[in-house]
C-alpha cells in the first residue's frame, strides 16, 4: 500500500468485497473513498462529479493495475451517462461504454464494493438499448446510495 492511498477515515464494507483485506483494511483506502463518492454521485444523475471522482483515484495508479482498470471503467461508465442523459448522445454513449467493458475484463464482480457484474451487463445491454439506463442506479454493498452533501463536497475539492 502506498501513502497516497491510506485513509483511516474510510468506513469499513457490508460483506467482504475484494479490496477488503484479512486484517480488517481497505488495500487502498482512497480508492474506497472514491468508489463511495462516485457511486452515490452517480445514482444522484451528477455523472460529470461522478466521473470527477472516479478520475481523480486513477491518476494514483499505474497502467495494467487492476485498480486502474476499475477506475478507467467507471470514468467511462460515468462519462457515457452523461452524454446520453445530458447530451442526447447516444453514439458518444456507446463509445464510452464500449471502452469501459474492454477496461473491466478482469476485474473481479465485487470489487471495492461495486457489483461490477451488474455495471458490465446495463452498459452492455445499452449499447443496443440505451433506455436501460432509465432509472438505474450503480449497486454498493448490496444498496442503492445517493450523495449527501458531504459527495458534494467531496467533488468540489477535485476541482
Amino acid at each position: 500500500m502506498d501513502d497516497h492511498t491510506r485513509d483511516p477515515t474510510v468506513e469499513p464494507p457490508a460483506g467482504n468485497p475484494t479490496g477488503w483485506r484479512t486484517d480488517g483494511q481497505w488495500e487502498h483506502a482512497t480508492l474506497r473513498r472514491a468508489v463511495v463518492h462516485g457511486v452515490r454521485l452517480y445514482n444522484v444523475g451528477e455523472f460529470h462529479e461522478s466521473h470527477d471522482c472516479f478520475e481523480d483515484e486513477w491518476y494514483n495508479y499505474g497502467n495494467g493495475s487492476t485498480e486502474s482498470k476499475f477506475l478507467h471503467a467507471m470514468v467511462q461508465v460515468a462519462a457515457g451517462a452523461y452524454k446520453h442523459f445530458d447530451f442526447e448522445d447516444d453514439d458518444g454513449m456507446r463509445s464510452l461504454f464500449r471502452t469501459s467493458l474492454d477496461y473491466f475484463r478482469g476485474v473481479p464482480s465485487d470489487y471495492y464494493g461495486v457489483d461490477v457484474l451488474d455495471v458490465r451487463t446495463t452498459v452492455s445491454n445499452a449499447l443496443d438499448d440505451p433506455s436501460v439506463l432509465e432509472g438505474w442506479q450503480i449497486r454498493l454493498d448490496d444498496e442503492y446510495p445517493t450523495a449527501d452533501e458531504a459527495d458534494f463536497a467531496y467533488a468540489e475539492t477535485l476541482d
